[in-house]
């Protein structure tokens, strides 16, 4: 089973991965945790990404799907993997499409999470996140054991300049516009499927896990 999730800023994608993962005992593949991965392990692409960051550069899509397909080709992806933070556009769903094909593989399920704007600048306005080690964490839905401090390395925390009110709505607007191609791609591939992530994390979860479960049921061609 192969799933990617998408949504805006603050949609949850990247909590709803993360148990998704524990429920399907499927590999969780963040393309933020790749990059910092292979920046901290010093590796090729690592250190080319690093230049960029160093300079105040975004890191180019290259890079990244890169370590996207290094990362396809390991022993544990063979089962099935749930996929976050790629594609972001148009253009990298179809270099996906390509990856998977050479792999002789293919998506099977795309799960757009909707998020309403009160409820992503409600999540995106109250994050904190680590100097150090890039962890998220949540004034009042996951708030650290220690105020302003990181559970997983004890260094600071801090708010995100892009996490402020006028800024998240800014974003979304960008999102938006970038997103449309992309889900028109995967409407068309009868691929997509949408489901409200205003709710619990738990009820969220329900849902995607029913998704599954009738894709598992339905009769294979």
């Amino acid at each position: 089973m192969r799933i990617v999730l998408l949504g805006p800023p603050g949609a949850g994608k990247g909590t709803q991965a993360k148990v998704l993962a524990q429920a399907t005992h499927l590999s969780h593949i963040s393309t933020g945790d790749l990059l910092r991965q292979n920046v901290a392990g010093n590796t090729q692409l690592g250190i080319r990404a690093k230049d960029f960051m160093n300079k105040g550069m975004l890191v180019p899509d290259e890079l990244v799907t890169q370590m996207l397909i290094e990362r396809l080709k390991q022993p544990d992806i063979q089962k099935g993997f749930i996929l976050d933070g790629y594609p972001r556009n148009l253009a990298q769903a179809k270099t996906l499409d390509g990856i998977l094909n050479s792999l002789d593989a293919a998506m099977d399920l795309v799960v757009y999470l909707d998020a309403s704007e009160p409820v992503i600048i409600q999540r995106l306005g109250g994050r904190l996140v680590c100097k150090s080690c890039g962890a998220n964490f949540h004034v009042t839905n996951m708030p650290p054991k220690r105020e302003m401090i990181c559970d997983n390395c004890s260094c600071g925390l801090y708010q995100r300049d892009d996490d402020k009110e006028e800024t998240i709505k800014k974003r979304l607007l960008v999102y938006q516009s970038e997103v449309a191609g992309l889900i028109s791609y995967y409407q068309q591939r009868h691929k997509l499927h949408h489901v409200s992530s205003d709710e619990g994390p738990q009820i969220v979860l329900d849902k995607i896990m029913q998704l599954i479960k009738e894709l598992d049921d339905s009769p294979k061609v």
